[in-house]
């Protein structure tokens, strides 16, 4: 984000270098997370076919659990004294899952959710080290669980797929 946050010194013993490199890592992360909840709700708005009602459910899931973890991604960035990237020109620059502009049939679907929640992942992991190297405990805590959380679906994804 361009504009700083006015606020007092931040001593939380982690420089504003790395303060900022972790935020970058993040904003990211939350671009991605964004991306994927809006597609998920989507996919959950339009599915069809003969698991309707599993799929429609499932993604119900999915995007009740990306959307809470929106907010823990972004009031960290907070926490650590940014502004948290918020709309959608923002997160189309910083996003590296592919819009979807058409209704895919489900089989579809469930492959582009596997691939989004891969990607997701795949930032999460690239967001690691700079927290890593500055000690914040709290962002390397949130971002294995985010992996945790993005590896386990894409699991349960591939699964639905076999």
């Amino acid at each position: 984000m361009a504009r700083k946050a006015k606020a007092e010194s931040i001593e939380i013993g982690i420089t504003a270098a790395d303060r900022k490199a972790i935020v970058d890592g993040l904003a990211r992360v939350l671009a991605d997370t964004y991306t994927l909840y809006l597609k998920t709700h989507s996919f959950h708005w339009n599915v069809t076919g003969p698991m309707f009602k599993s799929l429609h459910e499932l993604f119900m899931t999915q995007y009740t659990e990306l959307w809470t973890s929106v907010d823990e991604i972004a009031e960290r960035i907070r926490s650590l004294g940014h502004f948290a990237p918020g709309n959608y020109k923002a997160f189309a620059v910083l996003t590296q899952i592919k819009d979807e502009e058409d209704v895919p049939e489900a089989t579809k679907m469930l492959r582009q959710l596997l691939k989004g929640h891969e990607t997701v992942a795949r930032t999460c992991r690239e967001a690691f080290p700079a927290a890593e190297k500055a000690g914040d405990q709290p962002t390397m805590d949130l971002l294995t669980t985010r992996m945790q959380a993005h590896e386990k679906t894409a699991w349960m994804l591939r699964s639905l797929l076999a």
